[in-house]
């Protein structure tokens, strides 16, 4: 049955959640070492918190991505291949190892090793970490992030459980119990972006992943600067009533400290650049979106627009007039 406009994909504490089933991507990439091949650059995609690679709803916004831009190859990292180790390590393990895997991975690959440049599409927590891909390593190079629903400027509060979510109740407890701990933020992965501003001393200290990337502590590492000014977009879309990421505006990079909500624009680490954000801001590569509804609960309709906007071939530049696209026998 064609999918129509009126469908949802509905995502859940970062699962994504659909009725029909993916459509194959389409695996055999022709070279994409010409800038005026208009083959699409290959798609990256990071999922959220309790997904994992394998789940139906994100291939089938990788089968989205593929029918805005035919031939697109689209990648889906994981930390392990079986899917239910992928998904316990959205709880457990080490962002920074985590990172330095997909780093390899996405290098060792035969084709994403060999494009040009390469897209990247982060969903929740998948967001920061793609971010820190391309700060990191960026081996090949991301030409357009879009994050959503990310926390880029870390959380405040853990999220709610589900009644039967054993592991994430797991991690949750051992959350609460000290987020600044060595276990903590050498193991749970939301601890690594946990950035409480009534703790700002200690997350200065202890923070394995998101000081860094953020480049917050007092040596800033030049290299997480230049790789993210390298990037054509950054694309930041924060849901707009989000009660599952808190605050929703870490989604934008915004500091939010009791009711005081500081743009990102206003924030010293805009202002002394640390990381990049102000140079790409003012090259027009910084966008902040709003996505409508809870977290993680996406219209087609806004996927495809944002395919079609920043995604496919190199030559375009990464922004396009949007057009419609089709998915088996119907319109999107």
């Amino acid at each position: 049955m064609a999918i129509r406009n009126q469908l949802k994909l509905l995502f859940t504490a970062g699962s994504l959640i659909t009725a029909a089933l993916a459509n194959p991507i389409n695996q055999n990439q022709k070279s994409l070492a010409d800038d005026d091949d208009d083959t699409p650059l290959p798609l990256v995609i990071w999922h959220g918190l309790g997904d994992n690679y394998a789940a139906e709803g994100l291939h089938e916004v990788g089968a989205l991505a593929e029918a805005v831009n035919p031939g697109t190859l689209v990648y889906f990292i994981r930390m392990d291949d079986t899917a239910s180790r992928d998904q316990s390590a959205t709880f457990f393990g080490n962002v920074t190892e985590q990172i330095a895997k997909a780093c390899a991975d996405i290098a060792a690959h035969p084709i994403l090793s060999t494009a040009p440049a390469i897209d990247a599409l982060g969903f929740s927590q998948g967001g920061q970490f793609l971010r820190g891909y391309v700060e990191r390593c960026n081996s090949p190079p991301v030409r357009s992030l879009v994050t959503f629903g990310s926390q880029h400027n870390g959380i405040s509060a853990f999220r709610e459980c589900g009644a039967s979510d054993w592991v994430c109740k797991g991690a949750m407890a051992l959350l609460r119990g000290n987020a600044w701990s060595s276990l903590a933020q050498s193991r749970l992965v939301p601890a690594q972006y946990y950035r409480d501003p009534a703790q700002y001393d200690k997350y200065l200290e202890y923070s394995n992943f998101l000081a860094d990337i953020n480049n917050e502590r007092a040596f800033k590492k030049e290299k997480y600067k230049e790789n993210i000014v390298k990037l054509e977009n950054l694309v930041l879309y924060m849901f707009e009533d989000d009660t599952t990421v808190v605050p929703k505006e870490t989604a934008w990079f915004e500091e939010v400290n009791g009711t005081e909500v500081t743009p990102l624009r206003a924030r010293k680490m805009y202002s002394e650049d640390w990381i990049g954000l102000r140079e790409l801001d003012r090259k027009g590569g910084l966008q902040f979106r709003t996505a409508p509804g809870e977290h993680m609960r996406l219209e087609e309709k806004l996927l495809n627009e944002t395919f079609a906007e920043f995604f496919g071939p190199l030559k375009l530049g990464g922004k396009k007039a949007s057009r419609p696209a089709t998915l088996g026998d119907g319109d999107l």
